[in-house]
């Protein structure tokens, strides 16, 4: 396969060794999330995907909060490992967090009562399909990025430091930057095993 869609695909990878600086601008990102939310797809078109970008020192007050936050619960002994995985994250140039919108899920779950427990199940995958378009058109302009999960812990503060409505459920966060060091070779399981094709 060599069509460009399929190059972004096998382009995307966890990239940890992410730097300051970015090969595009700070318009060409908020143009890559703000297309990304707009046509992801969501569950009865419910459109309750959120992103917000944090850029320069806001990006660096995400990962302070993060760091801050985990010293509480942490081992002081084991600590210092965890402080270089925060430190390896604010070295980039920006971070992406992804919400989704509770009060639409409310009021889905009232009009459509029938499927109330499935729409939490659709939403997370509505933010998983847009944190896979963002994280692969990232790929496509040289854009390192790896997906993060430090929700619930950091929920609040970020909540209230940026003024997030109540709302919105932190689901991930995508901290992104030039790329200092390539990922190495990725391994994978025989496809055999992994596709069933019945005729």
């Amino acid at each position: 396969m060599t069509s460009n869609f399929f190059e972004a695909v096998k382009a995307r990878r966890s990239v940890y060794a992410i730097s300051k600086q970015s090969p595009v601008s700070d318009a060409k990102i908020q143009e890559i999330v703000e297309e990304a939310v707009l046509h992801s797809p969501t569950s009865f078109n419910s459109q309750t995907s959120r992103a917000v970008v944090l850029l320069g020192e806001k990006h660096d007050k995400l990962w302070d909060i993060t760091t801050e936050t985990l010293r509480k619960i942490v081992p002081a002994d084991q600590f210092e490992g965890t402080a270089q995985k925060m430190g390896s994250f604010k070295s980039g140039y920006g971070t992406v967090l992804f919400f989704e919108d509770q009060a639409i899920l409310k009021q889905l779950q009232e009009k459509y009562a029938a499927y109330a427990d499935n729409f939490p199940i659709w939403s997370n995958q509505s933010s998983g399909m847009l944190q896979y378009v963002v994280w692969t058109a990232f790929a496509e302009v040289s854009l390192g990025a790896s997906l993060q999960h430090y929700n619930p812990l950091i929920d609040d503060e970020v909540k209230e430091t940026w003024g997030i409505p109540a709302e919105w459920k932190l689901i991930a966060e995508l901290p992104f930057g030039s790329i200092a060091a390539a990922p190495g070779p990725k391994e994978f399981q025989p496809i055999e095993q992994r596709v069933k094709v019945f005729k």
